[in-house]
């Protein structure tokens, strides 16, 4: 019995180590995963503590406050999307607030501007 289970779970320890390799790769800004000292679970998980709901978006950014670098995380919750944000190197909350339209918006104009080339 031992050995079917086993032989059951070992499959399934690929394809969960597969899906964070997946979540991993969907993470914007995920080219400065080397600079963060908290992993991207850690700080998921930390995110979804303060603001449980739904993540629909997550992001890796160097922006003011705390160390300078963050996760972002747009939590779903309540029909409502929150934005939470959790320092890359120590795990602090940095933002836990709703999203406002002009603040997207901002946000979006911002994300434009950095990905075009530099001349």
């Amino acid at each position: 019995m031992k050995r079917y289970l086993l032989a059951m779970l070992a499959p399934c320890a690929l394809l969960a180590g597969s899906a964070n390799a997946a979540a991993d790769s969907r993470l914007h800004g995920h080219e400065l995963a080397g600079q963060a000292k908290i992993t991207l679970a850690d700080a998921r998980a930390i995110a979804l503590k303060v603001r449980p709901g739904r993540i629909v978006d997550q992001e890796l950014e160097k922006e003011n406050g705390g160390s300078g670098l963050r996760y972002s995380f747009d939590v779903k919750s309540h029909g409502k999307t929150i934005e939470v944000g959790i320092d890359a190197v120590t795990g602090k909350v940095l933002e836990n607030a709703a999203e406002s339209p002009a603040k997207e918006a901002k946000e979006a104009i911002q994300e434009r501007a950095d990905l075009k080339p530099k001349p």
